[in-house]
């Protein structure tokens, strides 16, 4: 089938004002993630007593609904976008505090609703929706001064903020409130509301080091390897070290065996020692590319609210891929954060196609402009 300029069908519309280098880009990420799960899942599906390609097979499962839920929602117009997360967010706070109620524990923590063999994570769909909620919210503390624009959007950050400390979650809770302050930032936030917030931030990160041991055990590990266990760090390390510039070749690395998160957390680490660090400059490289093309985009807009949630939703997925590959390379402590569309989980893929396919459709070029 060819596409025709002159065809007004909806997908020949699509095809013809779609940023198609993000998207190229966008699609060589979900790609690659399909491509290494197959190297890294199979020894964590065998110490589980499972059927070695048990994780390879739930990701392809995840792989054509991905696709589809990014194509979907880049069809969307901006108003239809403010209304579905909108939604998303009010339910999705719901269900998190349900589960923080109702739901069951695992490895300390209760972040998951369970369905028979499969389990979905809230706040990771949350998080996606807040930014454009927050984003919406900003254009119209501009556009409608009378309307407590701020007041509103604060009280939603707090809300999500707590759940996430509840469950807890204190990385996801750290993640969020450096992209909600860059959104601030960009919708013209005061400097002294920079200070506040950043002494306020400085001081949620002492009280959780000192009140949550686990945070405060990860922090000394990281300042201090020597004052107790760094395993999975250690060895992610080594794994570049193994890897050198060309790594030891697909399915060879030996390190994916003894790294308990190989196929979530550490998966980059993985990529190191298999496909050598040229390939992970590589990798970082169409992460980067997806990043600055897409706060170009969004630096082009006209209307607020699509430079706010542009930003923001490019912002999300930039720190959040800094984060997962400073801990691998063991500039930050260890942290569970995935590295969006290469991790292993299909809340973490379906929710990042919610994001991106989020910024497909505000970048969009409108019917009447394209040529």
């Amino acid at each position: 089938m060819r596409l025709s300029r002159r065809d007004r069908s909806l997908l020949s519309e699509w095809w013809f004002t779609i940023d198609r280098l993000m998207l190229g880009a966008i699609l060589i990420i979900i790609c690659t993630g399909l491509f290494v799960s197959l190297a890294a899942s199979p020894p964590i599906a065998l110490k589980n007593d499972l059927e070695a390609f048990y994780f390879f097979k739930r990701h392809m499962l995840f792989f054509l609904p991905t696709l589809l839920l990014l194509f979907v929602i880049s069809l969307l117009s901006p108003k239809q976008m403010r209304r579905l997360c909108l939604i998303i967010f009010v339910f999705g706070l719901l269900l998190m505090g349900g589960i923080l109620i109702f739901g069951q524990e695992v490895n300390g923590a209760k972040r998951w609703l369970q369905w028979g063999s499969f389990s979905l994570q809230p706040s990771e769909f949350v998080k996606t929706a807040f930014i454009v909620v927050s984003a919406w919210f900003f254009t119209q503390k501009d556009l409608r001064p009378d309307m407590p624009a701020t007041p509103f959007v604060i009280t939603g950050y707090l809300v999500f903020i707590a759940l996430l400390v509840l469950q807890p979650d204190i990385g996801q809770a750290f993640l969020v409130t450096l992209v909600w302050m860059g959104l601030f930032f960009i919708s013209g936030l005061q400097w002294r509301w920079v200070g506040l917030f950043s002494g306020l931030m400085c001081s949620a990160f002492v009280l959780a080091y000192v009140a949550l041991p686990h945070v405060k055990i990860r922090i000394d590990r990281f300042l201090n390897p020597e004052s107790g266990e760094n395993y999975q760090i250690q060895r992610a390390l080594q794994s570049f070290r193994e890897g050198g510039f060309w790594g030891v070749g697909p399915g060879e690395g030996k390190l994916k065996h003894i790294l308990p998160d190989a196929h979530t957390d550490f998966i980059y680490a993985v990529i190191a020692e298999e496909y050598g660090i040229i390939a992970c400059i590589m990798l970082l490289s169409v992460f980067a590319f997806i990043v600055l093309r897409g706060l170009i985009n969004a630096a082009s807009e006209r209307d607020l609210f699509n430079r706010f949630a542009i930003s923001g939703l490019i912002i999300l997925l930039g720190l959040q891929c800094i984060i997962n590959i400073s801990v691998n390379v063991g500039l930050l402590p260890a942290k569970g954060m995935t590295l969006p569309f290469i991790s292993y989980g299909g809340s973490s893929l379906m929710a990042t196609a919610l994001a991106m396919g989020m910024v497909l459709g505000l970048t969009r070029k409108r019917p009447e402009t394209y040529i």
